[in-house]
């Protein structure tokens, strides 16, 4: 399975925001990553740069690779809608997220692990494919042999985010995707429209 498996805190330094969730050496040192730090830094960035910037921070963000990425956005383009509000809604709608969203994992890269390690399951089914596409009511659930994994309870315990797209059953561990979310509801820091101008060009 691809995926980004370098350094996070340098790459949440060079977007300057804890893209990967909370981060203590971000924190300390949340200049941009560089032998120099602020000291030389060019000025202006160019329109380009700006593109090129969002389209990274998304693809970090949600943890999918470029050629994947490319396909999303090619499948967002030819979908009804706004493009880039709709690319945005298909990498929320992938399990990994929706996981993540509910509060079973931590972090994305946690929820990807326990998608791929066959822990979760599809309206029922056992589904082991992050980029899996969920659509609006379908139901997630931790697969009953897994209920009892100490990593998920730890996790659901310190979860206090609520989704309005999504409801959750603490004593069934399970979830429903009520509702593919508006663009006002994703809480992501991500100019989509950059990214739009990017791949038109």
């Amino acid at each position: 399975m691809a995926r980004y498996t370098g350094p996070k805190t340098k790459i949440a330094r060079k977007f300057g925001e804890a893209i990967f969730g909370d981060d203590k050496a971000f924190e300390k040192r949340n200049y941009p990553p560089g032998q120099h730090g602020n000291a030389r830094r060019r000025g202006k960035k160019s329109e380009y740069a700006i593109q090129l910037m969002e389209k990274q921070k998304a693809k970090y963000t949600y943890g999918i690779l470029e050629k994947q990425f490319r396909n999303m956005f090619k499948k967002a383009t030819a979908a009804p809608g706004i493009t880039g509000e709709v690319l945005l809604q298909l990498c929320e709608s992938r399990l990994d997220n929706v996981v993540y969203r509910m509060g079973v994992a931590p972090t994305r890269s946690a929820a990807r692990q326990l998608v791929s390690h066959r822990h979760m399951t599809v309206n029922g089914e056992l589904v082991n494919v992050p980029s899996y596409n969920v659509k609006a009511g379908d139901v997630v659930a931790v697969r009953e042999k897994s209920k009892s994994l100490e990593t998920i309870d730890r996790s659901l315990s310190n979860s206090s985010n609520v989704y309005e797209w999504i409801t959750w059953n603490s004593e069934k561990k399970e979830g429903t995707y009520v509702s593919i979310p508006a663009r006002i509801q994703i809480p992501e820091n991500i100019n989509e429209q950059f990214i739009v101008e990017l791949y038109s060009k």
